[in-house]
């Protein structure tokens, strides 16, 4: 980028109405345009069904895993860009990050000896919870920091954690399609929640 070329970000009000009523932005490629989804069916995981697979478990207590919350979140959100073909350009890294300076957009870290290892970053509204990438350079590491914010957005009082559309890994952490006009009844109800992240 040109030091006289203008960067542009999403205004941090106009991302969080966006979530409130369905929407999120996704780029095209690195380089492109923002578009905007409101999918329909859209994909959610039923807080009530999350139970860690006793091999995971294990697993990240062989590992040794260090989960830390809101310690790294441009690394987190950078780590998450660096695929061949990625929707998280630089106006989203940009954007994210200002909207964490704000305290509404979070990252969970996985660190193993002091390394960051994986993670996920997303965006938190009332007890709403929209999840929106993660990385991994361990095995394991996405999914344990899955876990961990599961687990501490049940103990705050979250009741929707929104994957927005289904893939073969969502599905595999209980991912399930639900109809957009019933997405949207939670999502109003969630976004008031007054609970914490």
């Amino acid at each position: 980028m040109r030091d006289d070329a203008i960067r542009t970000i999403i205004e941090p009000q106009y991302l969080l109405n966006a979530y409130a009523s369905g929407y999120f932005p996704m780029a095209e490629s690195k380089d492109s345009i923002i578009l905007w989804h409101s999918p329909d069916p859209r994909a959610i995981i039923p807080l009530a069904q999350i139970k860690m697979p006793r091999s995971l478990r294990q697993s990240i207590k062989k590992e040794e895993f260090e989960f830390r919350i809101d310690t790294a979140f441009r690394q987190v959100i950078e780590a998450c860009s660096q695929r061949d073909d990625t929707w998280i350009s630089q106006e989203i890294i940009d954007s994210y990050t200002i909207l964490h300076s704000f305290g509404y957009a979070h990252s969970v870290e996985t660190f193993k000896e002091g390394n960051l290892v994986g993670g996920l970053y997303g965006v938190a509204l009332g007890g709403a919870f929209f999840g929106e990438s993660m990385f991994s350079t361990v095995s394991n590491a996405s999914k344990a920091a899955f876990y961990h914010l599961a687990e501490h957005i049940i103990e705050h009082g979250f009741i929707l954690l929104d994957t927005q559309f289904i893939n073969e890994f969502t599905e595999s952490l209980g991912a399930v399609e639900i109809p957009k006009v019933q997405y949207l009844n939670i999502l109003k109800v969630a976004v008031n929640l007054l609970v914490r992240f």
